[in-house]
């Protein structure tokens, strides 16, 4: 099992500066975060939008990266942990781009992701937009996290803001810092957003 993805060269055909990964919420697929590209406004960096392996249970064209119905909860987690951190650390070889000067960002379960896998890889950055942090993704040992900037809508009905709190606070509690902004928003990917993570990526990886 190996996960599928849309690779977006630099808009100048020049070596990129930066990779960016981003990462689809339950239900979606690589395809609606890829038709972000243009408000991204980041030309001279090289994008990769992987879909997640499992078929979405309501929907024939979306997808999933582990279920998220009661009777399932999170079943998958573990095979998506180990395929997303082996792409993760593959790309570096098929690009060209190492990771230290890659960032790696999800919306919702994608943003969910972005912490299981993220925080245990040396990457540039990891931008969470409207996600969560699952039971036992923090990491236990103390080491040094990338940097990362979780951002939530106030008005979010799907992911309630107190997942972005409760985030914010388990990472802080274990001595790390990270960058947190609220937006007057619900569940979805604003400009503001697609700002703030554009700011975020230029001021880690240049």
């Amino acid at each position: 099992m190996s996960l599928q993805f849309i690779h977006v060269p630099t808009a100048n055909s020049q070596p990129p500066v930066g990779l960016v990964v981003a990462l689809h919420g339950w239900g979606a697929n690589a395809e609606d975060v890829a038709s972000l590209l243009p408000y991204f406004q980041l030309s001279n960096y090289q994008f990769v939008f992987p879909n997640a392996p499992y078929p979405h249970p309501y929907s024939s064209i979306g997808k999933a990266w582990y279920d998220l119905r009661m009777e399932n909860m999170y079943q998958g987690l573990a095979e998506s942990r180990q395929l997303l951190t082996d792409f993760l650390q593959s790309l570096e070889s098929s690009t060209g781009v190492p990771l230290s000067r890659t960032i790696l960002t999800g919306f919702s379960q994608g943003g969910a992701m972005t912490l299981e896998v993220g925080l245990k890889l040396p990457l540039a950055g990891l931008v969470v937009m409207s996600g969560y942090l699952h039971p036992d993704a923090a990491p236990t040992a103390k080491k040094d996290i990338p940097p990362t900037l979780i951002m939530h809508g106030t008005r979010d009905e799907v992911v309630p803001l107190q997942a972005a709190i409760k985030t914010r606070e388990t990472l802080q509690s274990l001595g790390f810092a990270l960058d947190y902004m609220e937006f007057d928003a619900g569940h979805e990917i604003n400009l503001q957003m697609l700002e703030a993570l554009r700011n975020f990526v230029l001021n880690k990886v240049g």
